[in-house]
């Protein structure tokens, strides 16, 4: 099978999507398939994938749009099926509708009201009550758009029950057009991760003496980092906070930080590399992760998989992931004085922390990378209308 795959980000650029496309891309390979990526990415370049990877370029939207239409509908008549992982997939789809080529999309979010709540078209409207009101022009615009493109997909794939809920009951989507399959488990297996705690805070230079919160997230307003360092006030001087990633955010965090007195206690790492997160995660007693939405986190698996217990806002896919009070916590993504009860009841129970995230770690081969992407494969498989391979002989 020939799989043509856009992205809206790609390594070295961090994302959901710039995790998942090259894995994915690299299974796919390993099945012997031929691959080809569309991207939008700031390396003119990008090297060391077994298949191609074709860039665009950074500028005004409009234009990079324009650019993704053009390439994808030169691009499609040589493949199968497309797989687009857009927010904004009306100019991808529409090209592979052109072309004849059936199109496959992977929803990681309600785009519209990413959409519109970027521009402020929606307020400060979360995505679930996002679903319940009406809105503007603008909004009732993009809403239709994205019911064209998704009307005209083949086959929709989301990564958590919570959105195809939203596809299916909100949008009226048809059910049987819409699966749910999880995110993979993209980082190293468990077992080659052999640094403790003790050594993992030693590598990164982070005192014994401490306990360790970790956030892992672009820095963008729905994450909530901010209300996680009006929590850490609450918590005793030992506790302190290390937050991994940048974003426009960063500055204004940065200033609370300092305006609570806590500029000592919260720690702002930037985007690290790669291969040093499975350390930062050995090292934290415990990962926050305090978002207003997420799709279903690739990090919270990562989290579970590597062994530390995770506590997490009680929305979205988060409790597809986090079983409340049996894999990790959830928490309201409204109280930060709730946040600060729970991480203090956690820090102070260190066994019932290590219980809970043995019981994580047990638990997250339910998003094994064999296992999803199979399911993937198999998606692709029916819509181009190909048979399905039986397994191997023997």
């Amino acid at each position: 099978m020939r799989v043509l795959i856009t992205s809206p980000i790609f390594p070295p650029d961090l994302g959901g999507p710039s995790v998942y496309v090259p894995s994915f891309g690299r299974f796919l390979v390993e099945r012997g398939h031929e691959v080809k990526v569309i991207a939008f990415c700031s390396d003119p370049a990008p090297s060391g994938h077994p298949f191609e990877v074709e860039s665009i370029a950074r500028g005004p939207l409009p234009l990079r749009y324009l650019v993704a239409f053009w390439r994808v509908f030169r691009e499609a008549k040589r493949f199968d099926v497309v797989y687009v992982q857009e927010h904004l997939a009306f100019l991808h789809v529409l090209a592979a509708k052109l072309r004849g080529v059936p199109c496959v999309i992977r929803i990681m979010v309600d785009g519209s009201w990413e959409i519109s709540h970027r521009k402020g078209w929606c307020g400060d409207d979360d995505i679930v009550t996002f679903q319940g009101k009406r809105y503007g022009w603008k909004v009732s615009l993009v809403q239709r758009l994205q019911r064209t493109w998704w009307r005209w997909a083949k086959h929709i794939i989301t990564c958590s029950d919570f959105l195809r809920g939203i596809l299916v009951n909100t949008y009226g989507v048809e059910g049987g057009k819409v699966q749910t399959i999880f995110n993979a488990y993209h980082g190293p297996p468990a077992e080659s991760v052999k640094e403790t705690r003790a050594e993992a805070r030693a590598a990164l230079e982070l005192r014994e003496d401490r306990r360790y919160l970790l956030t892992i997230c672009r820095l963008m307003i729905w994450k909530q980092v901010d209300r996680i360092i009006e929590a850490l006030k609450e918590l005793p001087e030992d506790v302190e906070l290390i937050v991994c990633g940048d974003g426009p955010e960063e500055e204004a965090w940065a200033a609370l930080a300092q305006t609570l007195g806590l500029e000592g206690r919260v720690h702002f790492r930037g985007n690290v590399a790669h291969d040093l997160v499975p350390l930062y995660i050995r090292a934290a007693d415990v990962f926050v992760l305090y978002s207003r939405y997420e799709g279903l986190s690739h990090t919270l698996i990562e989290v579970q998989t590597l062994g530390t217990m995770a506590v997490a806002s009680a929305v979205c896919g988060n409790p597809e992931v986090v079983r409340d009070g049996e894999t990790g916590r959830l928490a309201s993504a409204e109280e930060p004085s709730e946040l600060a009860k729970i991480l203090g009841e956690t820090l102070a129970d260190p066994a019932e922390r290590e219980a809970m995230a043995a019981a994580g770690t047990a638990a997250a081969g339910r998003f094994s990378r064999t296992k999803t992407f199979s399911r993937v494969e198999e998606a692709l498989f029916k819509a181009a209308g190909r048979a399905i391979p039986g397994p191997p002989e023997g």
